[in-house]
């Protein structure tokens, strides 16, 4: 028998090439489920968009998980996944229970952002905290009472997860701030403000791009050989 039958696989090597083949057709079918759900809000097809909004989080998760992506990404995938499944019914139960499994995604991510120990930029938190600090101020009297504390609770959570997104690189920080602007206009639509022409196509482009962006930050981060 010669030196290399006798030398044991190492299963992980094995198996990871095999299952990144899948990488661009699971990339591929989030794209396009993507722009049908895009189209769908475009042209006013409730249906197509219940169709469509559950799949993209599942294929992003499997795009990150062949990819070799921690499990605290995919974990942030899924529970954005559940946030997008509770937010199809419309009532106020469902809004919390989805608020509910996002904020669990930004500790997810809070957490793996937090294995790199590279500072997060001050400059960038303060700006933040400011920004937060006034849209909560202008909206408040707006909201319904009983969603002002879940909102705020949300908010500076979410705001925590945007500004330490920063530490692995642009992509990451734009996707942070898309997300946070994602998550603004469904709180502008709450309280009743002036909206843009189809604000849910807006409030699906931004999120869309920011759960892309930041699986796509955590990923090359990995692969250029950050912490996470």
């Amino acid at each position: 028998m010669s030196a290399t039958a006798s030398r044991p696989t190492d299963p992980g090597r094995a198996t990871a090439p095999r299952a990144e083949r899948f990488a661009r057709p699971l990339l591929v079918a989030f794209l396009v489920a993507a722009a049908v759900d895009l189209a769908g809000l475009l042209a006013g097809l409730d249906a197509v968009h219940l169709v469509a909004k559950p799949l993209l989080m599942p294929l992003l998760a499997g795009y990150a998980f062949v990819r070799g992506g921690p499990r605290l990404l995919v974990a942030a995938l899924l529970f954005g996944w559940g946030g997008d499944v509770f937010l199809l019914a419309d009532n106020d139960l469902a809004f919390l229970l989805g608020m509910g499994s996002f904020a669990v995604g930004h500790v997810c991510y809070l957490t793996l952002f937090g294995r790199d120990r590279a500072p997060a930029a001050l400059a960038t938190g303060v700006a933040y905290a400011l920004v937060l600090a006034v849209f909560l101020v202008l909206i408040w009297s707006d909201l319904p009472a009983e969603l002002r504390v879940p909102v705020a609770g949300y908010s500076l959570l979410l705001t925590a997860m945007a500004w330490r997104a920063g530490v692995l690189g642009r992509y990451a920080a734009a996707g942070g701030a898309l997300f946070l602007l994602s998550d603004a206009l469904i709180a502008t639509g709450i309280a009743e403000w002036p909206r843009l022409p189809a604000p849910d196509f807006w409030v699906m482009l931004t999120y869309i791009a920011a759960q892309l962006l930041l699986a796509l930050g955590v990923l090359w981060a990995a692969r250029a050989g950050g912490r996470p």
